[in-house]
C-alpha cells in the first residue's frame, strides 16, 4: 500500500524531462553560473557530477526487522544525504572537481561514496540515519522534514572523524557568528571518553581509520539553516534573498519541495528552481573488494527536473559549506551584502553575539554514553524502548 501510495512521484524516463529552454538568463548551479548560449555541455556535466541518492531497494533490514528499502519514506534523507555528500566532495576534491563516466576517481571520492551505502556500518547510511531519527520524534519508516534531517546529520557527524566537520544547524531564523567560530575552533578532545567513544564507534562507522578529528584547527564547516518562508506558500517577498543564496560560492544549495515530497535544490534558472529527484528506485550497490564502487547509479545523467519557485514549500533548509575560517568570512559579508539589505522582511538574521536570553552555547560532542542511535542496534524493537533516552540525550 506504501508502494501504491507514492507510485504517482517516482518519474525514471528521460522522455518526461524537459530540457532548458533557448534563453540568454544565466543559469546558477551552487555557486557557479553557466550560460545555456555558450557552455550548455559544461552546465550539464557540473550537474551530473553531483552525487545522487535514490530510493534502494534490497538492503539489510534496517534495525535487523525493519524495511529493506526507503521508497516513499526515505526521500528527505536521501535529500539530506546529497547536501552532506557535496560539502564532502567540496572539502577533500573541490568545487570545481568533475566526474565522468568510466574515468578513474580518486581514493577520496570512494571513500565518500562508502560513507552513504545503505549499510548499517556507513556512517551517514539510511540505517543509521533512521535510527538516529528516533531521537527527533520520527519512528523508522516515517517521513522527515527538512529540520529533522538537519539535527540528524549534525549528531551524526559527531562520529565522522575522517571529515571532521563542525554541523551548525540554526535556531530561530537567526545564525550566531560568536558561536560558530567558538564551534569550527573547539579545542581537540583528548580525554579519555572521546577515546574510548572513538574505539566503540570505530567498527560501527567504518571510515574512522585516521585521527582527522582530534587535530586542532578550523574545522570545516557544515551551516544548515532551516527556514519557514511562509504559512501556506512561499512569501514572494523571499524569493530573490533564497535565489541569491545560490549564487554563493559557498552554496550546498537547499532541501525542501512539497509536502512529502523532497527534492534537493542545486540551483535556479529565472524563477524556476533546478533540483535532483529522489523518488527513483534502484537495487543496493555495494563496494567492491578493492573498496570502490559501481558509481554509475549514483549520478543522474539526464537532464534536470525544474520547479517553479513559487510552488516550493515554505518549509526549506539552506546549506552552506565554508572550508576555511575565511571561507565563513567571506560568507557573512555576502549575507550581510545580498540577504540583509533589505530592511522589510528577512528571510533570516545574521548576529554577531550569542543571544543573552537563549540558553549558553556548548560545542557539541560526542555522547559519553554508548546507547546512541549511531550506534549498531539490532532490532527495531530494542530501538523504540530507547526511544526515551534518545530524547533524554537530544536536549
Amino acid at each position: 500500500s506504501v508502494l501504491s501510495r507514492y507510485e504517482n512521484q517516482i518519474t525514471i524516463l528521460s522522455d518526461y524531462l524537459e530540457e532548458f529552454p533557448e534563453t540568454d538568463e544565466p543559469v546558477w548551479i551552487l555557486g557557479r553560473q553557466h550560460h545555456l548560449n555558450t557552455d550548455k555541455s559544461k552546465l550539464l556535466l557540473d550537474i551530473s557530477a553531483r552525487l545522487w541518492f535514490t530510493y534502494r531497494r534490497k538492503f539489510s533490514p534496517i534495525g535487523g526487522t525493519g524495511p529493506s528499502s526507503d521508497t516513499g519514506w526515505g526521500c528527505m534523507l536521501r535529500c539530506g544525504q546529497m547536501m552532506l555528500a557535496q560539502a564532502l566532495i567540496c572539502r577533500h576534491l573541490g568545487r570545481d572537481w568533475q566526474w565522468e563516466e568510466h574515468k578513474k576517481q580518486p581514493e577520496e571520492y570512494h571513500r565518500i561514496l562508502r560513507c552513504f551505502l545503505d549499510r548499517k556500518d556507513c556512517c551517514y547510511s539510511i540505517h543509521q540515519m533512521a535510527q538516529m531519527g528516533v531521537g527527533e520524534g520520527k519512528s523508522i519508516g516515517e517521513w522527515f522534514g527538512p529540520n529533522t534531517v538537519a539535527q540528524v546529520l549534525k549528531k551524526l557527524a559527531l562520529f565522522d572523524e575522517w571529515n571532521s566537520l563542525a554541523v551548525y544547524v540554526s535556531m530561530d531564523n537567526t545564525v550566531v557568528i560568536e558561536d560558530i567560530k567558538k564551534m569550527c575552533w573547539s579545542p581537540a578532545q583528548s580525554s579519555s571518553i572521546a577515546h574510548s567513544s572513538a574505539h566503540l564507534h570505530r567498527s560501527a562507522l567504518g571510515q574512522n581509520k585516521n585521527t582527522a578529528g582530534l587535530c586542532p584547527g578550523w574545522k570545516p564547516l557544515l551551516l544548515i539553516i532551516p527556514l519557514r518562508l511562509g504559512i501556506n506558500h512561499i512569501n514572494p517577498v523571499y524569493i530573490d534573498a533564497f535565489k541569491e543564496c545560490f549564487k554563493m560560492p559557498q552554496s550546498l544549495g537547499a532541501l525542501g519541495g512539497k509536502p512529502n515530497n523532497a527534492y534537493y535544490f542545486i540551483g535556479f534558472l529565472g524563477n524556476e528552481l533546478i533540483y535532483l529527484d529522489p523518488h527513483t528506485t534502484q537495487s543496493f550497490v555495494d563496494s567492491e573488494e578493492n573498496g570502490t564502487v559501481d558509481d554509475k547509479s549514483f549520478h543522474c545523467q539526464q537532464a534536470p527536473h525544474r520547479m517553479k519557485i513559487m510552488n516550493l514549500d515554505p518549509s526549506v533548509a539552506l546549506g552552506f559549506f565554508c572550508k576555511e575560517e575565511c571561507d565563513f568570512d567571506n560568507w557573512c559579508s555576502l549575507v550581510q551584502k545580498e540577504i540583509l539589505k533589505q530592511q522589510s522582511l528577512r528571510m533570516f538574521e545574521l548576529v554577531q553575539k550569542h543571544p543573552p536570553h537563549w540558553p549558553p552555547f556548548i560545542p557539541p560532542t560526542k555522547p559519553e554514553v554508548t546507547t546512541t542511535g549511531a550506534e549498531l542496534i539490532e532490532s527495531t524493537d530494542k530501538l523504540f524502548e530507547l526511544e526515551e533516552e534518545f530524547e533524554i540525550l537530544s536536549v
